[in-house]
């Protein structure tokens, strides 16, 4: 088995059709650079054999910074032909979790920009294990080649044959929520995940992607459609221009786009501002962080013949479940703004989802904990062929978040929720960001959903502050331009009455004001809540 089969047998179907769009900015259009699919699978095959020669093999490790482009799927589709590990870090978690990262991995090879083949010397500790190395741009520096010199390879190459088991790649987690991990991908786990995501979507080769999170591209690639790249830096998705994304929304026809809430935020204010709908769009998939119900209606009107999704899931376990706009907007809505927890759906075709008990220590096995019935919130728990089965090189974060079960075993996604009498997952935050106050647990989704109920606040976000059991819960509210408009202490005592009203928000007597709130660095929108508990206690906000 090899990942990279699927994508050479999706070539020889649709040779000379278009896999990739580039945008060339020239005045105020875009003319767009393209190679096909044949074209790809070509180029694939010469840098698989030029990396064969320089000395890039089966099993070693490849850390992988390349930005989107016309050739970075057929460098990506290269290292799977050869077996090589592709190490994918988010350069966004910050230099000392990014430096941390790589010295664990200890890759043998670094594929890169020229600016990071720098930075390797600079930080050459962290790089010491790098034999091998290839550069984007520039001519041949020592042992660095330069990526066009692999261009005259042979234009044949006969893709390894692997085990289902065997690592295809190694996925760093953003570190949101903790250090960054690096999680292990098998051939198996990504030809399924393919599979699934076509199936889910009902896609298929005619279909026009707009990968806004690069990484989906390769999945859209592998079903024969055609990845027009958008013009961004998918590092800062939050900064995405909306007028850029539209034109090559227009001038591409495209059907189906992916990626953080944060980017389409900015779209959907765009169109509505503008008075502008999308007719070709029928899938807007937005994944990474909770979606507003506000979000969803925006793009009900702009998306006439189509509507929005929001898989749920995590880089161990993608996708869980999934929820269309339309069900949200429908029957889902009006229970999330009554402080129920977001509802992201029932899990997809062969993954199973559990909750049990909320516990911070490792379960060792699924008999050592207690499955909680309908509506009743714990952990959320999942298990199938799409959840990897550990952390590179971190055998105890691997314990802590695995549970054995018979042969088989679970994985701890590290978030709280519940499931419905129809079988719906509902999502009720983080489970680090639950607090546990002598009245009982509160939880971060649902009670913030209390207060994002006055017409002043844009966002709030719930903080745990003290020993658990006896912490103190205090919300922190990022106000919107009518909330900047009112006196403070009136703003306050409102909140603090909607606060007592409600069951769930009666124990929080503390409000703070944030004017921005810190996010991750992946998506630009899931709010760091524990860095708001450490600004609230230093007393910083």
């Amino acid at each position: 088995m090899n990942i990279a089969d699927r994508f050479t047998q999706i070539a020889k179907i649709h040779h000379n059709k278009i896999a990739v769009k580039y945008p060339r900015r020239e005045g105020n259009k875009y003319c767009y650079d393209s190679i096909t699919f044949g074209e790809l699978e070509t180029l694939a095959n010469q840098y698989a054999n030029g990396l064969s020669r320089i000395g890039f093999s089966r099993g070693s490790k490849t850390l992988l910074f390349v930005r989107p482009s016309l050739k970075f799927p057929a460098l990506v589709f290269a290292l799977f032909k050869l077996g090589v590990i592709p190490v994918l870090i988010d350069p966004g978690m910050g230099r000392k979790n990014l430096l941390a990262a790589i010295e664990e991995i200890a890759p043998e090879g670094l594929i890169a920009e020229p600016e990071v083949h720098l930075l390797s010397l600079i930080f050459g500790k962290a790089f010491k294990s790098v034999k091998f190395k290839v550069s984007t741009k520039g001519p041949k520096i020592g042992k660095c080649f330069p990526l066009a010199s692999l261009e005259n390879s042979a234009a044949s190459f006969e893709n390894a044959q692997l085990e289902p088991d065997e690592m295809a790649a190694i996925l760093f987690t953003s570190g949101g929520t903790g250090r960054p991990k690096g999680v292990v991908y098998t051939h198996k786990i990504y030809t399924e995940q393919t599979r699934l995501l076509q199936e889910l979507f009902d896609l298929n080769d005619r279909e026009i992607d707009l990968p806004c999170f690069p990484l989906f591209s390769l999945f859209t690639l592998c079903m024969g459609m055609t990845s027009c790249i958008p013009d961004m830096d998918p590092s800062k998705p939050a900064k995405a221009d909306p007028r850029k994304l539209l034109q090559n929304i227009l001038d591409n026809k495209v059907t189906f786009m992916a990626g953080s809430p944060a980017i389409w935020e900015a779209l959907a204010d765009y169109c509505e501002k503008n008075k502008i709908n999308l007719p070709s769009v029928k899938y807007l998939v937005m994944f990474g962080a909770p979606v507003r119900n506000e979000l969803h209606k925006k793009f009900s009107h702009i998306l006439p013949n189509g509507t929005t999704y929001t898989p749920y899931g995590a880089t161990e376990c993608l996708p869980v479940s999934k929820i269309s706009g339309k069900e949200i907007l429908e029957e889902t809505a009006v229970l999330t703004q009554a402080g129920k927890g977001t509802c992201v759906g029932a899990s997809v075709p062969g993954v199973e989802v559990a909750i049990v008990e909320i516990s911070d220590n490792v379960i060792e096995d699924i008999t050592k904990t207690s499955l909680l019935k309908p509506y009743e919130i714990g952990e959320i728990i999942v298990k199938g062929d799409i959840v990897t089965a550990s952390y590179y090189n971190s055998p105890p974060e691997t314990s802590l978040t695995k549970i054995k079960d018979h042969g088989s075993f679970w994985h701890r996604i590290g978030d709280l929720g519940y499931k419905d009498d129809q079988g719906r997952i509902w999502f009720c935050g983080r489970k680090t960001h639950r607090a546990e106050t002598s009245s009982g647990l509160l939880c971060s989704v649902n009670c913030e959903a209390i207060f994002n109920s006055h017409y002043g606040v844009r966002r709030s976000a719930l903080v745990a502050l003290g020993e658990k059991g006896k912490q103190s819960a205090a919300i922190v509210i990022e106000r919107n331009e009518a909330g900047k408009k009112l006196n403070k202490k009136s703003f306050v005592k409102e909140l603090l009455a909607i606060a007592e009203k409600n069951t769930l928000t009666a124990p929080i007597k503390s409000v703070h004001f944030c004017d921005h709130f810190p996010v991750d660095v992946r998506h630009n929108i899931k709010i760091d809540r524990l860095k708001l508990v450490e600004e609230v206690s230093r007393g910083k906000i």
